[in-house]
C-alpha cells in the first residue's frame, strides 16, 4: 500500500451511538442482505440497484409539497483544503444515518438524519497521490450488511484505494485488505499505474458478497496510450480479488479480433466511471463502459474496439461475461456511457419483460431484455459517412434504434436554428453555411472545400450525462433529463480538438456576467428548451411529456437582440438531478457547474405531477442543484436531501421537509 494516513474522529461511540440507532429506530423490518431499501430507507446511489431513484413515500405529497422547508444544512467548507463547488453526491440513508463522502479530499461522513449532526468522519490521507488524482469530485459510497449485526460502508479515495469502515463507529474493518484497505492499483493486470492516470468519480457497487469497482480516467487527449480501466470483483468480506473483466480483451478472449494491428497492447480507458446497475436476483452487473483512448481518434486503434462505449451483463458472482451490446463501433465522439442502466419490469404487447433501460449521449433510450440482451425493440445498423482524415478508418455502419424515438435534438439544422427572432435566425444560417452539418455519427473533419469542420449534435457531453433519469417500477415510465446546449452544438475542425469557439465564455464587457455562445450575438444557435425533463411510457415506447427543465434566464430573457419577444420557456443548457415518489417527479434546474450564476442551473428545486409534466410547487434553494435527490423517512416525517454548491458557494447537503 502506499504511504498513507487515516485520520478518523467519532463524535459518538460504544453504548453512546447504540443509544443513539435505538432513539432512531425505525418501523421497517430489518433488511435481508443486498434486497431493496426499506421503503423510508436509500441504500444505493440509486436506491436501489436497479438506479430506477423511486421512492414509494408519499408523506410529502401533491398536497403537502408547497410547505416544504429547510430542516437541516451540511456544510462542506471545511473539509479540505480547498471549498468544493460541485458536490455530486447523493448520500445514503440507513438505521436513521445519512452516509456521504465530502470534500475534494473525500472525507466519509455520517450524518444523524433528523438533525444533520456530525457522528463520525474518517479521511485517509493519500499525500501526492490523492493530491494529482484525476476526479477530485465524487458521487458517494456504498453499503452492505449480512442482514443481521455486520454492517459496513465502501468508499473509494480520489487516489483510488478502497477503504471499508464500520458503519456504526467509522473504524476501518480489519480483517478487509490490509487494515481495511485495498490498493486499486495493485493486483490489476498491468503494470502499476503512475499517479493522477485513474481514479474514481462514482461509488463501487455491491452485489450479493461481491464488491464491483470500475475506474476514471486522467485527461490524455492527444495520446493513443493509458491505463486499462478493467473492472474487477472483490470479496466484500476480505478485501481479495475474485475476478477481472479485460474490457480491452486480451488474446484468446472474446473480443479480442476487434482490436487490430495490436492496438489493444497499448490503448487504455474503456472503463466504467459512471455509476453500475445490478439485479441480484439474477445475480448480474450492468456495465455502462466508456469511449477508448482518445475521444477524438481513433486511427491508432483500427477495429471495432470492443467493449468500448457497450452495455456489458456480467455473472457478478465470477466475472463472466453473459451478454453484451456496443453502441457505437470504434468510437470517436467520446459517446462514452455516462449514467447507470435502469433496471425495471415493463410488458411488451402483452409479454412481461425484464427490461434494462440504457440512457446514452446520443439522446437515445436502448431498451434490452435484461436476462438475454435481446433488444425490445429493434436496433437497425445503418451505413454512416467514412472520416476524411488521414489514417483513421471508421465503421461502416452504427446502430440506430428504431424505438423509442430520440428524448433530444440530434442534428443540426435550418429547421432547428433560433426563430426568436428574423434577423436572428438570418445570422443563424449565415453561421451554419460555414460548416458542414451532420449528425451524431459524422465523424469530425478538418477545413474542406471552404469549410470550417462539421457541426453537429448531440455535443460530446451529451444528451444524457452522469445524472441519468429515473423510472417508476409500478408503471414502467422513465423519466430523462438532458441538455441540447451544454457545451454544443460542437464544431468539429482537426481530429481530436473542438473548435475553441464551443460555448465561448468571453466577457463583451467589465462587469457582464452573460454567458457567450456560439450563435446569433452570443445568443444559443438551436430552439429552445435548452434542457429538458421528458417522460416515455416502456411499454409502449411513446413519449409521455416533455417540459423545459427551468424558466427562461435572465441573461436570455433581458438580451437586446429580444427586447419585447414574447419568449417560450426556454430551460437552461444544463441537467436536472431527478427523482420519483409515488405521485411526484422531484427535479433541479442543473449541475451550477458555469463560472456565474447567470449560466449556472438556478437555484429552483422543483416538484413537477409525474403523470403530466405539470408544476406543482417551487421551493428555492439555497445554491444550484448540484446532485441526485434522495428521500427517507423517520418517526412519520419525509425527508428529500439533495446536494447544492456554485462558485462562491461552497458544497452542502439541504434536507428538506414539511411541516
Amino acid at each position: 500500500m502506499s504511504c498513507a494516513k487515516q485520520v478518523w474522529t467519532g463524535l459518538a461511540l460504544g453504548l453512546v451511538f447504540a443509544d443513539f440507532l435505538s432513539a432512531t429506530s425505525l418501523d421497517a423490518a430489518e433488511p435481508t442482505a443486498q434486497q431493496s431499501a426499506p421503503v423510508d430507507e436509500w441504500h444505493y446511489y440509486g436506491r436501489d440497484p436497479a438506479s430506477t431513484k423511486y421512492s414509494s413515500l408519499d408523506l410529502i405529497n401533491r398536497d403537502n409539497v408547497k410547505n416544504l422547508k429547510i430542516a437541516w444544512r451540511w456544510k462542506s467548507e471545511n473539509f479540505g483544503t480547498r471549498p468544493e463547488y460541485n458536490m455530486e453526491e447523493t448520500p445514503l440513508m440507513v438505521d436513521g444515518v445519512l452516509y456521504f463522502m465530502a470534500g475534494t479530499r473525500r472525507t466519509a461522513v455520517a450524518v444523524d438524519a433528523q438533525t444533520g449532526e456530525t457522528l463520525w468522519m474518517y479521511r485517509l490521507d493519500e499525500g501526492a497521490r490523492g493530491r494529482v488524482a484525476p476526479r477530485p469530485y465524487h458521487r458517494g459510497v456504498a453499503y452492505w450488511t449480512d442482514g443481521k449485526d455486520d454492517k459496513r460502508i465502501v468508499l473509494i479515495t480520489a487516489g483510488y484505494h478502497m477503504v471499508q469502515l464500520n458503519a456504526t463507529t467509522g473504524r476501518p474493518v480489519e480483517q478487509f485488505g490490509q487494515g481495511g484497505i485495498v490498493d486499486l492499483y495493485k493486483d490489476f493486470d498491468q503494470p502499476e499505474p503512475e499517479d493522477g492516470k485513474i481514479g474514481s468519480s462514482s461509488p463501487a457497487i455491491i452485489v450479493g458478497d461481491i464488491i464491483v469497482v470500475g475506474g476514471a480516467m486522467g485527461s490524455i487527449a492527444a495520446s493513443k496510450e493509458n491505463v486499462k480501466s478493467y473492472v474487477r470483483g472483490y470479496n466484500v468480506r476480505t478485501g481479495k480479488r475474485e475476478w477481472i473483466f479485460h474490457t480491452i480483451p486480451k488474446p484468446g478472449e472474446f473480443g479480442y479480433e476487434t482490436w487490430e494491428n495490436g492496438s489493444e497492447v497499448y490503448t487504455g480507458n474503456t472503463g466504467v466511471w459512471a455509476m453500475m446497475s445490478a439485479d441480484p436476483e439474477l445475480g448480474y452487473v450492468y456495465l455502462p463502459v466508456e469511449t477508448p483512448t482518445n475521444d477524438f481518434y481513433g486511427g491508432d486503434r483500427p477495429g471495432d474496439n470492443l467493449f468500448a462505449e457497450s452495455l456489458v451483463c456480467l455473472d457478478a458472482k465470477t466475472g463472466k461475461r453473459v451478454w453484451h451490446f456496443q453502441f457505437v463501433h470504434h468510437g470517436i465522439w467520446d459517446y462514452d456511457i455516462p449514467t447507470a442502466p435502469i433496471l425495471l419490469d415493463i410488458k411488451v404487447k402483452g409479454k412481461k419483460i425484464k427490461a434494462v433501460a440504457q440512457l446514452t449521449k446520443q439522446a437515445w433510450v436502448y431498451v434490452f431484455d435484461r436476462v438475454t440482451g435481446k433488444p425490445v425493440w429493434p436496433i437497425i445498423e445503418k451505413k454512416v459517412p467514412p472520416s476524411g482524415v488521414p489514417g483513421e478508418k471508421t465503421a461502416r455502419t452504427q446502430p440506430y434504434p428504431t424505438w423509442p424515438a430520440p428524448f433530444d435534438v440530434q442534428a443540426v439544422s435550418q429547421e432547428n436554428l433560433i426563430d426568436f427572432t428574423p434577423v436572428l435566425r438570418k445570422e443563424a444560417i449565415e453561421i451554419i453555411s460555414q460548416y458542414e452539418l451532420g449528425d451524431m455519427f459524422t465523424p469530425p473533419a478538418p477545413p474542406r472545400n471552404g469549410k470550417n469542420g462539421v457541426l453537429k449534435l448531440p455535443s460530446p457531453s451529451g444528451g444524457a450525462n452522469w445524472q441519468g433519469g429515473a423510472a417508476d417500477p409500478e408503471t414502467g415510465i422513465i423519466y430523462i433529463a438532458s441538455s441540447t446546449y451544454l457545451f454544443g452544438p460542437s464544431p468539429y475542425r482537426i481530429p481530436g480538438q473542438p473548435a475553441p469557439s464551443v460555448a465561448v465564455k468571453a466577457m463583451s464587457a467589465p462587469g457582464d456576467t452573460s454567458p457567450k455562445y456560439f450563435g446569433p450575438q452570443g445568443l444559443p444557435l438551436i430552439k429552445p428548451p435548452y434542457g429538458r425533463i421528458t417522460a416515455i411510457d416502456l411499454n409502449t415506447g411513446d413519449h409521455l411529456w416533455m417540459v423545459a427543465n427551468a424558466d427562461t434566464p435572465a441573461w436570455i430573457k433581458n438580451h437586446p437582440a429580444l427586447k419585447g419577444v414574447n419568449l417560450p420557456r426556454t430551460g437552461t443548457p444544463e441537467r436536472a438531478g431527478i427523482m420519483v415518489t409515488k405521485s411526484l417527479l422531484f427535479a433541479g434546474e442543473g449541475a451550477g457547474l458555469f463560472a456565474t450564476p447567470s449560466e449556472s442551473g438556478g437555484n429552483k428545486f422543483r416538484a413537477y405531477d409525474k403523470r403530466t409534466g405539470e408544476i406543482v410547487s417551487e421551493f428555492e434553494l439555497p445554491a444550484s442543484q448540484s446532485g441526485v435527490p434522495m428521500t427517507y423517512a423517520i418517526r412519520g416525517r419525509q425527508y428529500i436531501v439533495v446536494a447544492v454548491g456554485g462558485v462562491g458557494k461552497p458544497a452542502e447537503l439541504v434536507a428538506l421537509t414539511t411541516d
